[in-house]
Parts: structure tokens; sequence; C-alpha cells
């Protein structure tokens, strides 16, 4: 718990703001923070449902960073930062989710137009 408190603390710098004087709290984003923020934009402004999913304590390893579902089609997306590439348990889980008929994708932040072109054809059917 201790550990978890520490990194919550690393991960966040405090900004004071002159015009009133109120401390915020504000979280760094890193770099694969950044290209889950654009993906779930997209996901969001075109209506599709997503969520994070739990992976530790009951969650299961390798599960895609998020999940999501647009007009009956359930998606599973790994995002990764710079030349980041998926684990062996990750690519074990992406193929798990195309077998069972799921979209299975691994987005960077160059790739993330995949993603809202993906949704443009599935909402054109």
């Amino acid at each position: 718990m201790l550990a978890v408190l520490a990194h919550l603390i690393v991960g966040f710098f405090l900004a004071l703001t002159k015009s009133n004087h109120v401390v915020h709290l504000v979280m760094a984003r890193t770099p694969e923070g950044k290209v889950k923020d654009a993906v779930t934009k997209i996901l969001r402004e075109n209506g599709a449902y997503y969520f994070f999913p739990a992976t530790g304590g009951y969650g299961r390893s390798g599960v895609p960073d998020i999940v999501a579902c647009f007009r009956g089609k359930f998606f599973g997306i790994e995002c990764k930062a710079g030349k980041g590439d998926t684990t062996t348990l990750q690519d074990r889980e992406l193929d798990k989710i195309r077998k069972a008929g799921g979209v299975a994708l691994v987005i960077h932040e160059h790739t993330v137009h995949i993603i809202a072109g993906y949704l443009k054809l599935l909402g054109e059917k």
C-alpha cells in the first residue's frame, strides 16, 4: 500500500495558481498516457463504449489497456508510445480477442488515426 501511495505522489506535482491562490494537483502524463488520451477521445466522440480494465489483484495480466465496443464490435486496444512493443502476455491476449472475432489493435502515437478510420467504416454499415 505504501509503495502504491509513493508511486501516486511521484506522478503528481503541485501547481499554484496566482489568481486565487488555490493549489491544484495535476497528474503528469506519460507518453503512453497521451496515446490513451487520444484513443479515448476518438472513442468518446464516436459514442463508443469503453473502459480501462483492472489488471492487478483479481484481474488478468496482459489484457489490453482499453476495452471498447462500437456498433456491436468488440475492441481490445493496447496503447504504446515510441518504439514500445507488446509483451508475450499482451500478444497472447490480443490473439485470443482476434480468434473470438473481435478487433485487437496496438496503437502508437503515429497510428491513432486507425481507430477513427475503423469506427467510420463500422458507422457506414
